[in-house]
């Protein structure tokens, strides 16, 4: 581009800058396979009432939500707060999970009705989660996996439509009999199914397979730790699940302050535990002389872009994000609203993807050996005619700037050309700390945009920073116009320094 001047030898260009932060997808689509299958299988189930059903249903999701805002505030922050001490009243990792007897057990009508009104949103999102792991590790693929709380298979679908063909064995842990038979019906038609295997508990799992054989690739944990009310179990369980991963941990809640809640105090905990896994190890290697694994120590993947505390802790925001999808035809029918239903919805979630190991340090960060020029540079450059023309497209930016955020996202009518996936080659952010993630809708004002940023504050990501950076048409007309298609979700390049 015109605007853009080589110094050194820049690692992105300002369109590969633009490719490579977009993370987010306007408008999700599903699958014709899912669609038929959850058609397929609501007329093959004989269930009166469908709409009273799925209108249960949801009152249950509330009823488990108002529960776990009876914890006390003191305990639900103690992992951030006070790591030791919430180890202590987990008492030993080892223990079993209760989750069996206190979370929420699905019968059949409530099977039906997740699989009506809820699996094709809770999908949407586990699919924008795992292609970001996809896209920010391109080294990784997954071919064992275990899904914790598997529920009707919302997780194996995504997987299947993000790393086609190469899930070998796929380990599901769902207490509730009638959402497995529900899953397994739904995907009894798809083709180049992995080797799957059901459980109704970790421990039944670890029991049932020999040691060396318990290790998988993902583990992924979805809409189930919000289900478990006691904060020992919670802390339990997801020790226990990131003992069973040798490489990355995926963890999805709802997109509440609770949920959000749920996936700062497990992030934190893990990162803690694994640093002073760490610490125990260095000091036994310094005395014998050992190497240290390279599945030593742990660091977040996605949404956070350090490793540091989260910077919206004792504010009143939280961290959480949107996936809008097109409503299939059973959830059109069945979904009560007060006014018209639309064809599309929200789905908010939160997440948090970590690996095990150290993240990469990276010296030159995105923005570095770039030098972006002017509005008024770019005047100067162009010829009288360009001139005209570059005026005549400044007019209509000017009637587009809405004092308010921008629209959080498209209507699902296919018209967005910039949520174009590209191909194996197209460019992709690393793992660094030179990304920063944008939290929230961008505000346009005028000529300028304000993106609320979370980043790195170090080249190592240990601490991070939450942010507003304003973006203006005058300064840096490149950025501008990517900051002007940017989304929630999306990441955001940095420089060092």
């Amino acid at each position: 581009m015109a605007s853009l001047i080589s110094e050194a030898l820049p690692k992105f260009t300002a369109e590969t800058l633009k490719l490579a932060a977009k993370q987010s997808q306007r408008c999700h689509l599903i699958p014709d396979s899912l669609r038929l299958a959850v058609e397929k299988y609501i007329r093959e189930q004989e269930v009166m009432h469908m709409r009273r059903k799925v209108l249960s249903l949801s009152q249950s999701f509330n009823e488990i939500k108002e529960a776990n805002l009876l914890l006390p505030s003191s305990t639900s922050r103690i992992l951030v707060d006070d790591p030791p001490k919430a180890m202590a009243i987990s008492q030993r990792w080892k223990m079993r999970s209760s989750y069996g007897d206190i979370g929420f057990r699905y019968q059949e009508d409530q099977a039906v009705a997740y699989v009506a009104a809820r699996m094709p949103a809770v999908y949407s999102a586990l699919y924008r989660v795992l292609s970001e792991v996809r896209r920010r590790v391109p080294d990784f693929t997954p071919t064992k996996v275990l899904d914790f709380g598997a529920g009707t298979g919302s997780a194996l679908w995504a997987m299947m439509e993000v790393w086609p063909g190469c899930l070998k064995r796929i380990n599901l842990v769902e207490p509730s009999q009638s959402m497995q038979r529900a899953g397994l019906s739904l995907a009894k038609d798809l083709e180049g199914l992995p080797l799957i295997q059901g459980y109704d508990s970790i421990e039944s799992l670890t029991k049932n397979i020999k040691k060396p054989d318990r290790q998988h690739n993902l583990v992924i944990a979805s809409y189930v730790l919000g289900e478990i009310p006691s904060l020992k179990d919670r802390i339990t369980l997801v020790r226990q699940l990131w003992n069973l991963t040798d490489d990355i941990l995926v963890l999805v809640e709802p997109g509440t302050p609770q949920g959000s809640n749920i996936i700062s105090q497990m992030r934190s905990h893990i990162l803690w535990a694994e640093k002073r896994r760490t610490r125990k190890l260095q000091k036994a290697s310094t005395c014998k002389d050992l190497m240290l694994p390279k599945t030593t120590g742990a660091f977040v993947v996605a949404p956070c872009p350090h490793d540091g505390p989260c910077p919206l802790q004792n504010t009143d925001k939280y961290c959480h994000f949107v996936q809008r999808l097109e409503r299939t035809p059973s959830q059109r029918i069945y979904k009560r609203s007060k006014g018209p239903l639309r064809g599309f919805e929200d789905e908010k979630f939160c997440y948090v993807a970590l690996r095990r190991g150290t993240r990469p340090r990276l010296e030159a960060w995105p923005l570095d050996g770039m030098k972006f020029e002017t509005l008024k540079e770019l005047q100067a450059k162009r010829a009288p005619e360009d001139s005209i023309v570059y005026a005549d497209h400044e007019e209509e930016e000017e009637d587009e700037g809405d004092d308010d955020r921008m629209d959080s996202v498209a209507t699902c009518n296919g018209d967005d050309d910039d949520d174009d996936e590209g191909g194996g080659d197209e460019p992709r952010a690393d793992l660094g700390s030179g990304w920063g993630r944008i939290i929230y809708m961008p505000f346009r004002r005028g000529k300028r945009v304000e993106l609320d940023i979370c980043r790195a504050t170090d080249r190592d990501g240990a601490h991070g920073s939450f942010n507003r950076v304003v973006v203006t048409q005058r300064q840096n007309p490149t950025l501008h116009h990517q900051a002007r298609r940017s989304m929630w979700g999306d990441l955001w390049p940095l420089r060092s320094g």
